[in-house]
């Protein structure tokens, strides 16, 4: 949950028909930019919701020489951010949208309901139960116009994984194909209880981190991304801890979820993580980890591409398991 009023840091087969065929990681690994997919703006109707986002497919999916992608990776980003967290903000080969579609994935990074072009539309935007429901719309409305291989499978970040969390448990969150998410937990540290204290001021050392974990110019760079909190997704964030263990048991798709070294907004300890992944009592698969050398904003530090690289090997492993379970 990134806070806007916190920029300043503290001082001091290939795609096509079979999912479960392995992709060419070839070029994945290297460092040539020419091999890094377009990334380009979408807008979609969700029932009358503009939802704007940003958009990257395999190669050949666009113009239609190629397959299907092998799924779609839908990015959710946090509070107070938008779609371009997601895109390699100061190197493009840290980006999850390039990344996963040199995967072989199309990877679809959507503006939150209030975020992007609705903020306009919904200047006080809308609660987190009502987001998902015009993401799933938007998704719906994108599967009309796109391949979407085997499916839909989300990846979130911090309060966009709350709503991750109420998509994945409402009744169309059934189909998805798995939920990714990192820096959401379940009990606030004390540290970060002070509402609304600590999200307008004084949370940097929250949101980051220590600054060593950052590329140089991610700060300054990071203020294209900030956006105002509409209030009534605000007026949700105390209440956090009362709703999830009313969402978790609905969630039945598989689950991972991460927390980074450096990670402060939420208590981490082995009992708090063990309580919190005990409530996904319907999730066919859990796991948890935690990743070494990062903050709270992973996309935006040196551990994004390791982080992305995992999260599109979770989707991996979901893709196996849908294939094992149709034999």
């Amino acid at each position: 949950m990134t806070a806007p009023a916190d920029t300043t840091p503290p001082p001091g087969p290939a795609p096509g028909s079979d999912p479960a065929a392995a992709p060419d990681l070839g070029p994945v690994l290297g460092s040539d930019l020419s091999l890094v997919p377009a990334v380009r703006p979408i807008l979609l109707d969700a029932g009358g919701v503009q939802v704007s986002g940003l958009l990257a497919e395999p190669a050949g999916v666009h113009d239609g020489t190629g397959g299907a992608p092998r799924a779609v990776i839908v990015a959710v980003h946090g509070r107070g951010m938008c779609a371009d967290y997601f895109n390699g903000l100061t190197d493009p080969l840290n980006s999850l949208l390039t990344l996963g579609a040199r995967l072989g994935h199309t990877v679809l990074a959507l503006d939150r309901p209030g975020y992007g072009l609705s903020a306009r539309q919904l200047p006080d935007g809308h609660s987190l139960g009502e987001q998902a429901v015009v993401l799933h719309t938007a998704l719906a409305a994108f599967a009309q116009t796109h391949p979407t291989g085997a499916g839909f499978f989300l990846a979130a970040h911090s309060d966009g994984g709350k709503v991750a969390f109420h998509m994945a448990a409402a009744e169309a969150g059934g189909s998805l194909l798995g939920l990714d998410v990192n820096g959401c937990g379940w009990q606030y540290n004390p540290e970060a209880r002070h509402f609304p204290d600590t999200l307008g001021g004084g949370a940097s050392r929250l949101n980051w981190g220590p600054l060593h974990l950052y590329p140089p110019g991610t700060f300054r760079a990071s203020r294209s991304l900030l956006q105002r909190v509409p209030r009534h997704e605000a007026a949700q964030t105390a209440s956090w801890p009362a709703q999830y263990p009313r969402l978790a048991g609905r969630v039945t798709i598989p689950v991972r979820l991460t927390f980074a070294e450096h990670e402060l907004w939420w208590r981490l300890g082995d009992d708090d993580l063990a309580e919190m992944t005990a409530l996904l009592t319907a999730a066919p698969h859990v796991t948890v980890e935690r990743l070494p050398e990062a903050g709270h904003n992973i996309s935006l530090g040196h551990a994004a591409r390791a982080y992305h690289l995992r999260a599109v090997a979770f989707l991996e492993e979901c893709l196996l398991r849908g294939h094992a379970g149709t034999r």
